[in-house]
């Protein structure tokens, strides 16, 4: 099949005439052809705007009128670009392709954000930049500038939420940062809420300070004061005093250990040529189809020979069979939403491609400041809604009545 060609916009001779003389390895950086036409194209918005504000009534009869021009070196992710900034007579012109006090050309800052929020060091960053980017660049790109990247960050975590969600998960990632002349493991708590319409998003993100029920009180009570009002089902991965916690504030809320973390904690007593051997005994147990016949598989296979051999599985499964007893309530298409919190753990991968190379944090606004910086491009990806919602959300439906509300 023939490949269809897009015509050029520029006549051939005009591009002849503009790469006559020139040096093929610097025409396209910004001291060579497409620095000059950057430059060229640049100076004439300068001049429109100019034109424009100067024809405005109140510039028209207060007499403003052109007054030269002056030099501003401006950087572009090409390099440096001298622009003749237009003046008026009065001083009250102010471009908006390169505003008073800018210094860097459109674009730019969301590039070198781009690329530390990616994993980039600002000495990456400044690498292949050449000499002309500096620390003081990078911290006004809002980079290296802690306030502004803190600032972001806070409104973030503090914007209003939806009333209602369906699901919520909640699950940790590991963070170095030094606290007290130490580099300590921290804990790092991610939320991902699914609305009643099914569209994704990160609620908040939380560094843990204190153990337990006391720390998930002050998460649920910041959630609520942010405007969620109910929580349909909670998915977590057996945390410490979530369940106490969470029931305290939003008390019809399900909450729900995640099978597959279950599944792995299982095989941690296992040999590692034992595992799917010992996995496919635990199938019948996640598998049934009611409470009451998986409360009879696992009582089936603590009388097997996997559950005599490794006698602290099944003790473990009945210390959190409160939370898994949910999930038998509920037909194919839920389950597959509420079975795991791989929702989360796929967001923790792509935030760890951000941190992994930058060993450790000096303090926890500096790990709070990448991570949503990360955080800000992931889930500018999320606009689909899972395959099953359709089927899964008739059933939220019918499950919570009222508590389900899907807007126009």
């Amino acid at each position: 099949m023939a490949t269809r060609k897009t015509r050029s916009r520029f006549d051939p001779a005009v591009l002849d005439e503009l790469l006559k003389g020139q040096d093929p390895q610097t025409v396209l950086r910004s001291q060579g052809l497409l620095g000059e036409l950057k430059k060229a194209l640049a100076e004439r918005m300068l001049n429109a705007e100019m034109d424009v504000h100067l024809d405005q009534p109140l510039e028209h009869d207060a007499g403003n009128h052109r007054n030269g021009s002056s030099a501003k070196t401006v950087l572009s992710e090409d390099g440096p670009l001298e622009l003749a900034i237009p003046r008026d007579r009065h001083g009250r012109f102010d471009p908006a392709l390169i505003g008073k006090y800018q210094r860097r050309f459109p674009g730019f800052d969301q590039k070198i954000i781009a690329l530390y929020a990616r994993g980039m060091s600002t000495r990456d960053i400044r690498g292949p930049r050449g000499r002309t980017l500096r620390p003081g660049d990078l911290a006004r790109a809002g980079v290296g500038g802690h306030r502004r990247g803190a600032r972001r960050g806070r409104a973030r975590q503090e914007r209003p939420l939806d009333p209602v969600y369906a699901l919520v998960y909640f699950d940790a990632l590991r963070v170095k940062i030094r606290d007290e002349g130490l580099v300590r493991n921290k804990a790092v708590y991610l939320a991902i809420g699914v609305n009643c319409e099914g569209y994704r998003d990160v609620l908040g993100i939380w560094i843990e300070h204190t153990e337990g029920a006391r720390f998930w009180l002050r998460v649920m009570s910041e959630l609520k004061a942010r405007g969620t009002r109910d929580i349909l089902i909670a998915v977590v991965d057996g945390l410490k005093g979530f369940p106490e916690a969470i029931v305290s504030v939003f008390p019809q809320t399900v909450v729900q250990t995640c099978i597959v973390h279950l599944l792995r904690n299982s095989m941690q007593f296992a040999t590692w040529k034992e595992r799917a051997a010992l996995a496919a005994a635990l199938r019948p147990v996640y598998t049934a189809t009611g409470a009451e016949a998986a409360e009879q598989e696992l009582a089936r296979f603590e009388a097997g020979e996997w559950g005599q051999r490794y006698r602290a599985i099944v003790p473990m499964w009945r210390r959190q069979w409160e939370e898994v007893v949910p999930f038998f309530a509920f037909t194919a298409p839920v389950r597959t939403l509420i079975y795991t919190t791989n929702a989360i753990e796929s967001l923790h991968s792509e935030v760890r491609k951000s941190i992994r190379n930058k060993g450790h944090f000096p303090s926890d606004e500096a790990a709070l400041k990448l991570i949503w910086l990360s955080l800000r491009y992931i889930v500018g990806k999320w606009t689909n809604r899972p395959l099953c919602w359709s089927a899964a959300r008739t059933e939220f439906a019918i499950q919570f009545e009222d508590r389900f509300t899907v807007g126009p």
